[in-house]
């Protein structure tokens, strides 16, 4: 068919009318659309998707048109049509000219019209909204640390024991903006500054106080200041005795709500009034578990302390529901962060589920139960969306859902969780470090090293935060960078994170002999809380010998942590963490059946959980593996699809990364294999 002919067909088949006609409509309608939808309040992207379907639209008219044309006998196939009805259809096609253009004119006059009264309307509804936010807004709190007045200063427990449960009694009420005490933790009892302090901590309120405890007595003072100006709204002396100490907490939560305007739901009022414990001893024990808890980010030694002090609380009361609670999650929070199975979790929640099964505390326990211990993420999820109602204010919720979609490979989800724990806990040390772990294993270090840099401007000598850091700085290759927040580390450190990082930090700058020492001293001095901890750091002794060469003591130690371990993993079997260290003390030993029976073991594991953040680690303890027992080609393997994946690793606190493996000398195996080699030179991180 020849161009001429062509053209002439279109336009006997009426292709360039319809082309018209859809264009003359489709803006039409568009203009509708944009006159309409705002009135409605129709959602920005229905628009968007409102256009793609008529853009979409418009090469099937076409084509349409070319094949069928509407008659009186209905619709037909154009071949079957006679051209000559071509002129009779004229008059009609301009009547639809003339009628669209005319509704266009109306349209365009009636949207000139609305969008000119449309303004004030809307000011107005903005307004509404700002009050209505500032209303939110104004009922918003901090608790600052609480002064202890106290003769004995041994009692700085006792007033930040306090500070904690009003804290706790209000982040119970739904109207209430309450941060968390970590947020908190920094400032003085009484600042210079509080309207600096309340804007970093985006509230309106401050509480302020002072706790004197003297023998059974004891005085608390307390101040509800508005931030702003500086005034004090409200303020009040209690003088009870220690057994009274429970509705004076009370007294003082709903004071400050009803300060702040805020309605306080018949379960709410409950909630406050629910008194604990009667024995005081046993809430002395509580408190100081409470301000042990505090001590340290992120270790296993303030966990450890605080058991202990629980421990002592259900031990002179076996009704205190709350203790029992809080023992269950230090149990499992233990062995989350160390794999160290040192009490019963899951008794400890037995007991606080007879006492008060639906108490927010116990379902809070069940929720980090489930979540640390039991991996069961869809009914920790359920369980702790369920504790957000209960505890509005509490920010552990948002942060521990973020760590859930973390491990479903969901991290949007992660980066919306962790705001909202944020929102609650804006100058939390150790969310801003999980955050940045989450960063951290997608290999966006850059922006981990930000959120490590505003947690130190908080807690600028924690060993935990600076550990971290360094752990990024060894991963980029900048060794310099990073023995400069390890310098103090020494083997009686008490930190794993932080003796794990200066142990890497030697390995990786080559001072094999300094790191033997140090695990030497560690292992011989260090005072360590259970036979795990131990017999972890047997096994970093045993590695850290067979990297520095000497082999004879590397078997010795490597078949003494042994026996160790192979009793602890039939006590936990579920434990990949101690699985890993196995399966390579097996490797060092030269069991090469042993140590690939135990690596598949901790794969099953792992690839059981559907935990998509720290499930390659298994491949990544199967690369050492290999490299130990000399099968080279298998744990290059193992590395090329390591190297460029999101993940949580176990080796260096980060994914493996070319820096990473150019600088160990675990991988020197491996150096002469091109592919290796390879590996070492791709510079993206």
């Amino acid at each position: 068919m020849n161009p001429g002919s062509f053209f002439s067909e279109l336009k006997r088949r009426n292709v360039y009318k319809v082309a018209i006609t859809y264009a003359v409509v489709a803006w039409l309608l568009v203009q509708i659309a944009s006159i309409l939808f705002p009135t409605f309040e129709v959602p920005a992207w229905v628009m968007k998707v409102f256009i793609t379907a008529i853009a979409a639209g418009f090469p099937i008219a076409l084509v349409m048109a070319w094949a069928f044309e509407l008659t009186p006998q209905g619709i037909k196939r154009t071949e079957a049509v006679d051209a000559a009805q071509e002129h009779s259809a004229r008059g009609g096609w301009i009547a639809v000219i003339m009628i669209t253009a005319a509704l266009s004119l109306g349209l365009f006059l009636l949207g000139r019209y609305t969008a000119k009264n449309a303004v004030p309307r809307s000011a107005s509804e903005d307004l509404r909204r700002d009050k209505q936010s500032e209303a939110a807004t104004q009922k918003s709190v901090a608790v600052l640390p609480f002064e202890n007045l106290s003769e004995d200063k041994s009692n700085v427990y006792f007033a930040t024991g306090i500070q904690d449960e009003i804290l706790t009694r209000l982040a119970k009420l739904n109207e209430l903006k309450v941060i968390s005490r970590t947020s908190t933790a920094q400032y003085q009892s009484k600042p210079a500054n509080p309207g600096e302090i309340a804007k970093q901590l985006g509230v309106a309120h401050l509480v302020e106080g002072s706790v004197q405890k003297v023998g059974e007595q004891v005085r608390v003072n307390v101040q509800l200041i508005n931030a702003q100006n500086d005034a004090h709204i409200w303020a009040d002396t209690y003088d009870r005795k220690l057994t009274d100490i429970f509705a004076v907490e009370t007294e003082i939560a709903e004071s400050i709500a009803k300060e702040l305007q805020a309605k306080l739901s018949n379960h709410e009022q409950e909630a406050l009034a629910l008194k604990p414990t009667s024995n005081p001893e046993a809430y002395d024990a509580y408190l100081h578990g409470l301000a042990a808890e505090s001590e340290s980010l992120m270790s296993v030694y303030p966990l450890q302390k605080a058991i202990s002090f629980y421990k002592r609380a259900v031990h002179l009361d076996p009704d205190f529901a709350i203790a029992w609670a809080r023992l269950s999650r230090m149990y499992s929070s233990l062995y989350s962060s160390f794999g160290d199975r040192l009490g019963d979790a899951k008794g400890a929640l037995e007991r606080a589920q007879r006492l008060q099964p639906n108490s927010p505390e116990t379902l809070l326990a069940l929720a980090i139960y489930q979540n640390d211990e039991l991996r069961d993420y869809k009914q920790a999820r359920e369980t702790f969306l369920r504790v957000a109602k209960l505890l509005p204010g509490n920010s552990e919720v948002p942060a521990s859902l973020a760590s859930i979609a973390r491990r479903e490979g969901q991290w949007s989800k992660v980066t919306d969780y962790s705001q909202q724990a944020l929102v609650l806990d804006p100058r939390n040390p150790e969310l801003l470090l999980r955050v940045a772990f989450n960063y951290g294993d997608q290999r966006q270090f850059e922006t981990a090293r930000s959120l490590l840099d505003r947690a130190l401007q908080i807690r600028p000598d924690d060993v935990e935060i600076k550990a971290a850091k360094a752990a990024i700085y060894q991963v980029q290759d900048k060794l310099t960078e990073a023995d400069k927040y390890l310098a103090e580390v020494n083997a009686l450190t008490p930190s794993y994170a932080a003796v794990g990082a200066k142990v890497t930090q030697l390995r990786l700058e080559r001072k094999n002999d300094e790191a033997v020492q140090l695990l030497k001293t560690r292992v011989a001095q260090f005072e360590f809380g259970s036979e795990v901890e131990e017999a972890v750091f047997g096994y970093y002794l045993a590695f850290a010998q067979h990297v520095a060469g000497d082999t004879a003591a590397a078997q010795a130690t490597a078949a003494q942590t042994r026996d160790r371990l192979v009793q602890l993993t039939r006590e936990q079997p579920d434990n990949d963490w101690l699985g890993v260290i196995l399966s390579q003390t097996y490797a060092i030993v030269g069991d090469k059946a042993a140590a690939w029976k135990e690596a598949e073991r901790v794969k099953t594991i792992t690839s059981s959980l559907g935990d998509v953040a720290i499930g390659p680690f298994a491949d990544e303890n199967m690369a050492v593996v290999a490299t130990l027992l000399g099968e080279h080609s298998r744990a290059i393997e193992l590395l090329s699809d390591l190297a460029h994946i999101s993940y949580s690793g176990w080796l260096y606190g980060n994914p493996v990364t070319p820096a990473a493996l150019r600088l160990d000398p675990i991988w020197d195996p491996l150096r002469s294999d091109p592919a290796f080699q390879k590996l070492c030179q791709d510079n993206a991180q």
